[in-house]
């Protein structure tokens, strides 16, 4: 069984078509539809339904998916542990970030690190925090840059680089900017724009709602914080975004007895060896907040 025929088949998996995974994988269509069709003849079995232009797993893609997605991570992992014994910083580094990580905190570091290590082919995914999480799980990525979670997972390392306390704000001329002591009571009997509430902001936002009994309402929740900020901007809410996406557009609202408190940071698997890569990377992560 070769090793490009179960990378074919587990990007056509993941991609749910065979342009998709021929694009990711830097093939022709063809030569990715190849690939699938010796697997399947070696093995016997077809391994998807061809729907129209649709592709589903058989019973017996199914039953290998899991297992070709472990041979596969072993073989990255010996590959990694080998050379790591040298001290060479090259080869592939894929990554995960949030887009409000991507975009306000990583560049001046990617900038550098490609600056300084010109071998390594970087790879970055922009997803939620929270299927940045799964994916990591799931030994898609080496390392995720996102929004930590309020809770420990247990295979997983997670460490603060970014703390992002957030502040309450509105647009200048909001009702509840003309309330001279803000209370939690008076955010809830106005509508909010906030991530959704099942993200990890979003989360700690109706936590301190909850605390009090309150119901909090949301309306046009989005994940992206500059869509947000720019509802906010024009009067279609309050909203809760990290100080440094503050500016003379929105009056930032003191409410008591209300601290939001993200971290941003670094997430990798604790089972898995890092390429020399990653490493880098998360060294020069660290050294940016010291």
């Amino acid at each position: 069984m070769e090793i490009q025929w179960l990378k074919a088949f587990l990007a056509i998996a993941e991609q749910g078509s065979v342009s998709g995974a021929a694009e990711q994988l830097h093939l022709t269509q063809p030569a990715a539809s190849k690939r699938l069709a010796a697997l399947e003849q070696q093995l016997q079995a077809p391994l998807f339904d061809r729907i129209g232009r649709k592709l589903q797993l058989t019973d017996a893609g199914r039953a290998l998916l899991p297992r070709a997605r472990h041979i596969l991570n072993e073989i990255s992992d010996t590959e990694q542990e080998l050379r790591a014994l040298g001290d060479t910083v090259s080869g592939s580094l894929r990554i995960a970030t949030s887009h409000h990580v991507g975009l306000h905190h990583l560049p001046p570091v990617l900038k550098e690190f490609s600056n300084r290590y010109p071998k390594v082919a970087l790879d970055i995914d922009f997803v939620d925090s929270e299927q940045a999480y799964e994916a990591l799980m799931a030994a898609k990525y080496e390392l995720a840059v996102v929004t930590l979670a309020l809770k420990d997972y247990p295979h997983l390392n997670a460490q603060v680089i970014w703390p992002d306390p957030c502040v309450v704000v509105a647009a200048p001329n909001h009702p509840l900017t003309r309330i001279p002591e803000l209370e939690l009571a008076d955010l809830a009997n106005y509508p909010a724009i906030l991530p959704d509430l099942n993200t990890y902001t979003g989360r700690l936002i109706k936590r301190e709602f909850d605390a009090q009994g309150l119901k909090l309402t949301s309306k046009l929740a989005t994940n992206f914080l500059e869509t947000i900020k720019m509802m906010a901007c024009v009067g279609l809410g309050w909203s809760v975004l990290p100080q440094t996406l503050v500016d003379e557009s929105l009056a930032v609202l003191p409410v008591r007895k209300l601290q939001v408190l993200r971290n941003l940071g670094v997430i990798s698997h604790r089972g898995r060896t890092l390429s020399n890569a990653a490493n880098a990377l998360q060294r020069m992560l660290f050294d940016a907040n010291p």
